[in-house]
């Protein structure tokens, strides 16, 4: 059984997972929309000052929080080997540092960084384009990220439970 302070981390881990879901959930399925039905060079220019703000301090604490506390979890599950849930944890871990951290790092970065890179260029059919295929494959890595969140803290559950 999980108990004491190493439940305590388990239970902030399912915390900062689930408030990582959903805040990827909420971008994914009404801030998007509302971007993608902007003209292209104002969804591009509110886009572009979103990514900005985000890399704020309230985000940067749930989004890097869990993935310190995964990664924590995980060391902790590999030293104590508990008898009950280790599966989940490594399962939720994995889940959350490789579907949600990682597909940030290998998919949704460089995606805001090309759309950064139009800053100026709006209004050109070119940035139009790619802001039609942005939209199209940010959400959908987006999504992935949310689903691995969701799916990290409901393996964290199953842990607990």
């Amino acid at each position: 059984m999980i108990e004491g302070p190493y439940f305590v981390l388990v239970v902030l881990g399912t915390l900062w997972c689930g408030v990582t879901a959903g805040v990827f959930v909420a971008f994914s399925t009404f801030v998007m929309r509302g971007l993608g039905a902007l003209p292209a060079a104002r969804g591009i220019t509110a886009m572009n000052a979103i990514n900005v703000a985000a890399v704020s301090p309230a985000f940067m604490v749930v989004f890097l929080g869990a993935a310190v506390l995964c990664a924590v979890i995980a060391v902790v599950t590999f030293v104590l080997w508990p008898d009950e849930g280790t599966v989940e944890l490594l399962v939720g871990c994995a889940l959350y540092l490789a579907g949600s951290f990682g597909v940030t790092i290998v998919a949704n970065i460089p995606r805001n960084e090309a759309l950064a890179g139009l800053a100026g260029d709006e209004e050109s059919g070119s940035s139009a384009a790619y802001w039609r295929t942005y939209l199209r494959e940010w959400v959908l890595w987006n999504h992935v990220r949310g689903g691995a969140s969701l799916a990290a803290a409901a393996s964290f559950v199953l842990a607990l439970t």
